[in-house]
């Protein structure tokens, strides 16, 4: 019996499977890449480092390769941010998630968090910008200007968080997001979403996007209980 909402291809594509482990070995980025190829993902979210690499696995296929720039903690100089981001897109990345600078957010210096926001959007040259807000240490007020913040810098995502934080994401921050940005600006979620009915309560909740390291658990569950198209 199908889904009543959601296909496997709209599920699949949902998901940036993550390669961001600090520990990772090329050969289990080969694997990871693999794993999004096989299930036909919306992207691999990677180390700077293997961009590249991820880039030439992934040839041919309709999966894009994104990476991370100030991550995890967003604090790195905006120029760093630039360089990081120049470099990602010389590299082959298609989609940036940066860390927004959350020390100056929670000091109030909102002018130069959306400076640092826009300068890495302006280094993308069109590339996809998603901006982590990292909500375990916002509150509701800051997490709403964090973006309103980034709708004005011009970036394409607010995002939940790292992965890597105290928390990750919740569905009350997700609802609480998708009403603080207008209709074209989208949320990914990401942390701590590693079943398929949590996916599922996402996107009910209004993402597009959710960072996964589970993406076969979901996407063989998916099969197994509602066919695939």
């Amino acid at each position: 019996m199908a889904h009543p909402k959601y296909s496997y291809e709209t599920i699949a594509k949902t998901i940036d499977h993550s390669l961001l482990k600090p520990e990772m070995t090329r050969a289990q980025v080969a694997e990871g890449c693999e794993i999004a190829k096989q299930y036909n993902v919306a992207s691999v979210c990677c180390k700077p480092s293997d961009v590249n690499f991820c880039v030439e696995f992934l040839n041919g296929t309709d999966v894009a390769v994104g990476t991370v720039v100030g991550f995890p903690h967003g604090s790195s100089a905006t120029a760093t941010k630039v360089f990081e981001t120049q470099k990602a897109v010389i590299d082959g990345a298609t989609e940036i998630d940066m860390v927004l600078n959350i020390g100056l957010l929670k000091s109030g210096d909102y002018v130069e968090v959306e400076r640092d926001i826009a300068a890495v959007v302006g280094a993308a040259s069109g590339k996809m910008v998603k901006v982590i807000l990292e909500n375990a240490y916002l509150t509701d007020e800051e997490k709403v200007i964090a973006c309103q913040l980034t709708e004005k810098a011009g970036a394409q995502y607010v995002k939940t968080s790292t992965g890597y934080a105290p928390t990750g994401a919740t569905l009350e921050d997700v609802r609480l997001m998708k009403k603080s940005v207008s209709p074209h600006i989208k949320v990914k979620s990401a942390g701590g979403v590693r079943t398929l009915d949590a996916l599922i309560d996402m996107l009910d909740a209004g993402v597009t996007r959710s960072g996964a390291t589970t993406t076969s658990v979901m996407l063989d569950e998916y099969v197994t209980r509602f066919g695939r198209d």
